[in-house]
């Protein structure tokens, strides 16, 4: 298998440009009575089946499906317009008990779930990769790696709300099904040889079996550059502008970031203009907004700047678990030598498996573990608290030995 481990002297041979799906560009799924030939047809499929789904990220509000394709030996490939068939539910019932077989699949199960599809078995190639140990993991580098095709890439950022959907972005969209099951394959063979399958298989479990996210707590303050506002009263500013343009961008369907960027909304924090005058000479608030959006941002900024003291948010959300490491030298000596060894002995092990160190252990997981650490970091104790944050049995039988000697390994008083 060819993939990122090989030597510098074994050049690998050219890749097969995959210009066409095999059986063609099939016709987009929109109506009823064709929604329903796709249920019958895959459902007599046999295998795995392959699943991906288009957004229009950057485009549109919010994260739903634009397009789903799948392929299934027996079944050929079908490409869904979820707009037109917004309940997928009846496909997800035929495919009950089938391998889904997707490439980064925590991306693409929200979308999936809203329109009724959900799997009970899963294969994630992406997550197999970095298993394998391959350093690059994206589809196309996978395809190429693994099967020595490449795959035409340039349709991954179009706008998938446009109707009708052009040729070109469809054949993209097909051929990302194409081969996915033979990587799977492929992928499967590699983890047994190197004794990962069985790894694999519990991280894919563990997806399957998650609960959906909680909504984010005080979303405004992932505002691209928040680091420069410090003051409550500007934070307030964030805020406000922050929710009017999600009002908005949800009233138009459009991408937040193109009501107002979030570079506008951050140095408009920062100026806390007095008048839409002001406001209009930022960057961000150039001659093209009307006069009415510009009242609607200063309208903002306004009310940002008479909310009493006591409604003014906390310059840094109360944390839900241990400070940011860089503060632990400061507050906890012990600590943070408890989490440099702790880090060094996970980072050592992650390089012997052939894996990154995130899919090892959550660092999460070790943070905690070193902020808050059991009496006696016996190798049960560590297990017991990796289990307590999520590690799944394989991440607790190889972590567990080498985090409780780095534990043991630091004096209580250093």
């Amino acid at each position: 298998m060819t993939d990122a481990r090989e030597t510098a002297n074994e050049a690998p041979p050219a890749p097969v440009p995959l210009l066409d799906p095999r059986e063609g560009i099939p016709p987009v799924t929109a109506s009823p009575e064709a929604f329903a030939a796709v249920v019958e047809a895959f459902a007599a499929g046999t295998g795995p089946v392959a699943v991906d789904a288009e957004r229009a990220s950057g485009y549109r509000y919010g994260q739903r499906a634009y397009l789903v394709q799948l392929r299934r030996a027996g079944a050929g490939t079908a490409l869904i317009d979820p707009v037109a068939c917004p309940d997928l539910t009846a496909l997800g019932d035929a495919l009950a008990g089938t391998e889904w077989v997707l490439h980064a699949a925590t991306q693409d199960l929200p979308c999936l779930a809203e329109i009724g599809m959900r799997p009970d078995q899963l294969f994630d190639t992406e997550l197999a990769g970095r298993l394998a140990g391959f350093a690059r993991v994206g589809l196309g580098a996978m395809v190429e790696n693994v099967l020595g095709y490449a795959l035409e890439k340039g349709h991954s950022a179009v706008d998938w709300s446009t109707r009708p959907l052009p040729d070109p972005w469809l054949r993209y969209a097909a051929l990302d099904v194409e081969l996915l099951v033979d990587l799977r394959d492929a992928l499967e063979e590699e983890l047994r040889t190197q004794g990962k399958l069985e790894w694999a298989l519990q991280e894919f479990a563990a997806i399957v079996s998650a609960p959906p996210p909680a909504p984010r707590t005080d979303p405004w303050r992932r505002t691209s550059g928040m680091h420069k506002v410090r003051r409550r009263r500007q934070l307030a500013a964030v805020r406000e502008l922050w929710t009017v343009r999600d009002r908005i961008a949800q009233e138009r369907d459009v991408s937040p970031g193109r009501v107002l960027s979030d570079a506008a909304i951050v140095a408009a924090a920062l100026a806390m203009p007095t008048s839409a005058q002001g406001l209009g000479a930022l960057p961000g608030f150039g001659n093209r907004m009307s006069r009415r959006q510009l009242d609607a941002w200063q309208g903002a900024v306004d009310r940002a700047r008479t909310l009493p003291e006591r409604e003014l948010p906390q310059a840094a959300p109360p944390l839900g678990g241990p400070p940011p490491p860089r503060a632990w030298a400061d507050k906890d000596p012990a600590a943070a030598a408890r989490l440099s060894a702790a880090r060094a002995a996970v980072t050592r092990l992650a390089e012997e498996l052939g894996l990154p160190q995130e899919n090892l252990i959550a660092p999460d997981a070790v943070r905690r573990l070193c902020w808050e650490p059991p009496a006696e970091p016996s190798v049960t104790a560590v297990a017991e608290r990796l289990v307590e944050r999520g590690a799944r049995p394989w991440q607790v039988e190889l972590v567990s030995g080498v985090v409780a000697e780095a534990l043991s390994a630091i004096a209580p008083d250093s």
